[in-house]
């Protein structure tokens, strides 16, 4: 439920995700690829990097997500293609990755932020499938995407990696322990890889997200006492949006974080999360 999915927007680094990309915006001539891109926070991922210039491949499980996600965007003026992939299958995968060179000639740009949670409730009840499946998506799968796209970025001079972890990163939810644990282990990934990654030119960052306002969450917040009161467990005055979390996204893949690497930022409001 942290670091959730919903509606696009955003301003600044990219035009937003209501209108046509900004004319030589920081990201024009970048192609990026957005898993699980269809709602929530990937699709504002997607809008946030298309508004900034990029031409984005994003994907999802479900063929009727990935054909009304890429009609909204380009109705919108944003140069955009999709493709079913379930990241957790490795011929997906390797699907996926050789979509965005065919369409648009190489890759600068991977957003991972596909991530599933199949059970609520004590840790310990969790079953060891339940463990597999969650790992499998949330973590190995990043890994392998990472090592998919880094060829293709070399190519190109390097390129820039986003993968979006979670609070329950640093503050495990206590109905969500084996998400809240791969989530961490996903700030673990970013430590290990960035340091490989940069001798390539290839920048590797995460982004954390707080309770974001989506369809995922909305256990959290669409009762108005229990909003009220996780709001003020987590010292928040308002929920985020998925434009909060997109706007961060850009900003790590463009020039302007070009000295940012090896790092997780934290848009959880003002939520407790580390020194």
């Amino acid at each position: 439920m942290w670091g959730a999915v919903g509606r696009a927007g955003g301003s600044g680094l990219r035009s937003a995700a209501g209108g046509s990309p900004l004319p030589g915006g920081p990201l024009a001539g970048k192609v990026a690829v957005v898993t699980a891109g269809t709602q929530g926070i990937g699709l504002a991922v997607a809008a946030g990097l298309a508004g900034a210039g990029a031409r984005v491949v994003l994907s999802s499980r479900r063929a009727p997500h990935v054909e009304a996600a890429v009609g909204q965007l380009r109705a919108q003026g944003l140069e955009v293609s999709g493709v079913v992939c379930h990241v957790g299958q490795p011929h997906s995968r390797q699907g996926l990755i050789q979509k965005a060179p065919e369409t648009y000639g190489g890759i600068d740009i991977l957003v991972s932020n596909a991530a599933v949670n199949p059970v609520l409730g004590p840790a310990l009840d969790a079953d060891e499938a339940a463990w597999e499946k969650i790992f499998q998506v949330n973590v190995t799968a990043a890994a392998m995407l990472i090592k998919l796209v880094v060829p293709h970025m070399e190519k190109r001079g390097g390129g820039a990696i986003v993968v979006v972890s979670s609070l329950a990163g640093y503050l495990p939810f206590p109905a969500l322990g084996p998400y809240s644990v791969s989530k961490a282990a996903l700030l673990g990934l970013v430590k290990a890889l960035a340091p490989e990654l940069r001798a390539r030119r290839v920048r590797l960052n995460a982004v954390a997200p707080g309770l974001i306002q989506t369809r995922f969450s909305a256990a959290l917040w669409e009762d108005e006492a229990t909003r009220q009161r996780v709001m003020s467990s987590m010292g928040i005055e308002r929920l985020g949006t998925p434009s909060d979390v997109a706007e961060v996204v850009t900003f790590l893949c463009s020039p302007a974080a070009a000295y940012v690497v090896g790092e997780t930022l934290v848009v959880a409001g003002g939520a407790p999360s580390r020194l």
